[in-house]
């Protein structure tokens, strides 16, 4: 049966998190967790707050949010992920611009949580995600498998409350994440054929820190401000260094003919 909104919770190993984010989406018509086989209590703990459970196998997070597409029959779709919680406030916006029903999607923006300090600048606030989707008008991007793109069949608008994102625990936490971030980062930068000259990778790091720490106001977070806008334009680096690892094995490769 159709219902008119349905949040979806993707999941691999969220024991910790997904009770309170589903607590904290019980006023949607339907909750699913969309699990990728955890071997932890997530399905357990899910099952108990009476979710729905559909497991899948994770190919990349495009590929899993449209296969949620997919099963989940809603008119509306609300991702949300399992380290994020919807507010009481969220929830009265949402439910009001669903009955509208004028937009195709809505951007909803986030307060990120890093090691304790809610960001306010840097990228990190407002952050804003297009999560509320009009179901048959939404599909992702096969070509951008991490920081997903959605291809949206018509107009989207903007919420004004937020999702709350306990994104980071610790310092490891991010540096780990990132890390993986970046190998997703070099093949993107590769299929885009980005350049790479002798000086790219001192610009481009010193660039995205500038982009991050100056023109989105990273100032703000004053410490941690410098340290993760710092880390972002050192990350940068890694992306390039990779890429540069890339284009190398490709050129080897040719050359020996494999």
């Amino acid at each position: 049966m159709t219902v008119e909104l349905a949040a979806v919770v993707l999941t691999h190993n969220e024991e910790r998190h997904i009770g309170d984010c589903l607590d904290s989406l019980a006023w949607a018509d339907r909750r699913v967790v969309f699990d990728d086989y955890s071997t932890d209590r997530t399905v357990e703990i899910a099952q108990a707050k009476e979710a729905e459970v559909i497991q899948h196998r994770f190919e990349s997070f495009a590929a899993q949010r449209d296969a949620a597409l997919d099963a989940v029959q809603a008119e509306w779709i609300l991702f949300v992920d399992a380290d994020e919680r919807a507010t009481p406030a969220l929830a009265e916006e949402v439910r009001r611009v669903v009955a509208e029903g004028d937009r195709a999607g809505w951007w909803i923006p986030r307060h990120n949580c890093i090691i304790g300090h809610r960001m306010r600048g840097g990228g990190w606030s407002p952050d804003p995600q297009l999560r509320l989707l009009r179901r048959t008008k939404a599909r992702y991007d096969p070509k951008r498998p991490v920081h997903e793109i959605v291809i949206l069949d018509g107009q989207a608008g903007t919420l004004e409350n937020r999702l709350i994102h306990y994104n980071y625990d610790t310092l490891g936490q991010f540096l780990r994440k990132q890390n993986r971030y970046m190998d997703y980062e070099a093949q993107i930068l590769h299929e885009q054929r980005a350049k790479l000259r002798p000086w790219t990778y001192f610009r481009q790091p010193l660039r995205e820190f500038w982009r991050r720490f100056v023109t989105l106001q990273g100032y703000r977070d004053h410490v941690y401000g410098v340290l993760f806008c710092g880390l972002m334009g050192y990350y940068t680096f890694v992306a390039y260094w990779r890429l540069r690892k890339i284009r190398t094995g490709e050129s080897a490769n040719r050359q020996t003919g494999r």
